[in-house]
C-alpha cells in the first residue's frame, strides 16, 4: 500500500499565504470592476449637474433679489457653460458671472415689451473693447405666473447656436419654478399672518364685556382678587394680540387658557369645572400659535355657557412616541355634527375651529387636522395629533418661529 508523501508545516504555511493572497487580488479585481460599473461618465455627469443645481436652488427659493442672484449665479454658470452668465431684472443687472457685462443696455432693451425668448447676434452686441470676446446672447424671460420676474442670459463667444437655446430656455424653466416656489412660500406666510389675524380679532366683545364686569364686582368686595384677575386679564390680551412668531411651545398655550379660564371661573363661579392632564414631557411641543385657545372658548361659550347647573372642561395631552395627542372635551350641550359641515351658515360660531384646522394641516400634514366629535346632548371632543419635531418649526429666542 503506497503513502503520500508527508507536508512540512512550512510548506503548509507558504501555500496558506499564497491562497489568502489570491483571493484579495481576485476580491480587489472585482471590487474595481464594479466601482467602474457603478461610477459611468454618465452617472458622474448626472451627479455634477444635480449638486451645482442643488448650489442654486435654496437663494432663489427666497426670491430673486441682488442678493439671492449673486448666490445663485455661479451655479448657473456653471449649469450652462459659456463665457458668461447673467441674471436681470427687467430695468437692471441683478448678478453677472464672466466677462460681457457692459452689453447689459442691450440685454436689456432686447428684453423690453417682450416674453419671447430672444437670441443676439454679433450685430447686436457691438461694442469698443477690442479684447471683448463676446459674439452671441441668448436672453429667456423668467417668470412665475402671468408677471415676468427678469430674465436668464447665457454669454457665448460664438454665433448662438440650437443647442445653446434649448440649454438655456430648459435652464430657465427651472429657475422660473424655484421662483414659483419661493412666491407660494410668500403666500403661506401672507396666509397665516392673516389668519392669526382673523383670531386675534376674534377675542369676543362679549367675553371682555363679562370679564370686566365681573373684575367690576369684586373691586368693592374683594379688591385683592379684583387685582390680580386685571393682571391676568392683561396678560391674557397680550398673548392673544402679540406680534411676535407664528408658533408658540404648548406650555405657552397651555398658560393663556389657563389665564382665559379663570378669568371665565370668576362669572360662571363652580359652575364652570375644569379637568387639566398634560404630560411633562410634551410641554416643550412647539404648536401653533393659539391652536388651543379657540378650542378652549368654544367649549365654553357655545357647550357651557348654553347648559344648565355644571359644567366640565378637559384639556388632555399625551405623550405618543414622536407625537403629541391633544383633546379639549365639554360634557355641555353638543350639537349635530352635521352643522359643523355647513361652515357657510354657521361660520361665526365655528371660525375659530375652521382656521384651527386649516393651520394645523398646513403646517404638520392633511393628517393633522381636527377631529370632532359630537352629538346633541352628548357634550364636545376636539382632538389632534401634533409632532413633536416638524422641519421648519423650532423656537427662537423664547419665541417659536
Amino acid at each position: 500500500m503506497s503513502s503520500a508523501a508527508p507536508v512540512s508545516p512550512t510548506a503548509g504555511a507558504v501555500a496558506a499565504v499564497v491562497l489568502v493572497a489570491v483571493l484579495l487580488g481576485v476580491a480587489l479585481v472585482l471590487r474595481s470592476r464594479k466601482r467602474r460599473v457603478i461610477a459611468t461618465p454618465t452617472q458622474r455627469a448626472t451627479y455634477q449637474v444635480l449638486h451645482v443645481a442643488s448650489l442654486a436652488a435654496p437663494p432663489l427659493r427666497s426670491g430673486l433679489t441682488e442678493a439671492t442672484a449673486g448666490k445663485a449665479i455661479r451655479p448657473l454658470h456653471q449649469l450652462l457653460g459659456g463665457a458668461a452668465v447673467g441674471l436681470v431684472a427687467p430695468d437692471r443687472v441683478l448678478a453677472w458671472d464672466g466677462p460681457g457685462e457692459h452689453h447689459a443696455p442691450a440685454v436689456l432693451k432686447a428684453l423690453e415689451g417682450t416674453g419671447r425668448v430672444v437670441a443676439l447676434h454679433a450685430d447686436d452686441l457691438l461694442c469698443d473693447l477690442l479684447e471683448c470676446p463676446v459674439r452671441g446672447a441668448v436672453v429667456v424671460p423668467l417668470s412665475t405666473g402671468e408677471d415676468m420676474a427678469g430674465a436668464l442670459v447665457a454669454i457665448v463667444d460664438t454665433d448662438p447656436v440650437p443647442g445653446l437655446v434649448r440649454a438655456a430656455v430648459e435652464t430657465a424653466d427651472w429657475v422660473s419654478a424655484q421662483l414659483a416656489f419661493a412666491e407660494l412660500d410668500v403666500s403661506r406666510e401672507r396666509l397665516a399672518e392673516a389668519q392669526l389675524r382673523a383670531l386675534r380679532a376674534q377675542i369676543s366683545p362679549h367675553f371682555i364685556y363679562n370679564a370686566l364686569s365681573a373684575i367690576s364686582a369684586l373691586v368693592r368686595t374683594d379688591p385683592d382678587r379684583a387685582r390680580e384677575l386685571i393682571e391676568e386679564f392683561a396678560e391674557f390680551v397680550r398673548y392673544s394680540v402679540r406680534a411676535h412668531g407664528e408658533y408658540t411651545t404648548l406650555a405657552e398655550e397651555l398658560r393663556s387658557i389657563d389665564r382665559y379660564l379663570l378669568i371665565e371661573r370668576a362669572r360662571f363661579g363652580e359652575r364652570l369645572q375644569v379637568r387639566l392632564q398634560v404630560a411633562p414631557e410634551v410641554l416643550p411641543v412647539v404648536v401653533p400659535y393659539l391652536c388651543l385657545q379657540p378650542l378652549v372658548e368654544n367649549a365654553v361659550q357655545h357647550g357651557l355657557a348654553g347648559k344648565a347647573g355644571t359644567g366640565t372642561v378637559s384639556i388632555i395631552a399625551s405623550d405618543a412616541g414622536s407625537e403629541c395627542l391633544i383633546s379639549v372635551e365639554d360634557d355641555g350641550v353638543g350639537m349635530d355634527p352635521d352643522q359643523l359641515k355647513r361652515t357657510d351658515d354657521n361660520r361665526s360660531a365655528h371660525v375659530g375651529l375652521t382656521n384651527v384646522d386649516d393651520r394645523l394641516r398646513s403646517v404638520f400634514g392633511p393628517g393633522c387636522g381636527l377631529v370632532v366629535e359630537t352629538a346633541p346632548g352628548a357634550g364636545t371632543k376636539v382632538s389632534m395629533r401634533v409632532p413633536k419635531f416638524q422641519p421648519g418649526v423650532r423656537v427662537v429666542s423664547g419665541w417659536a418661529s
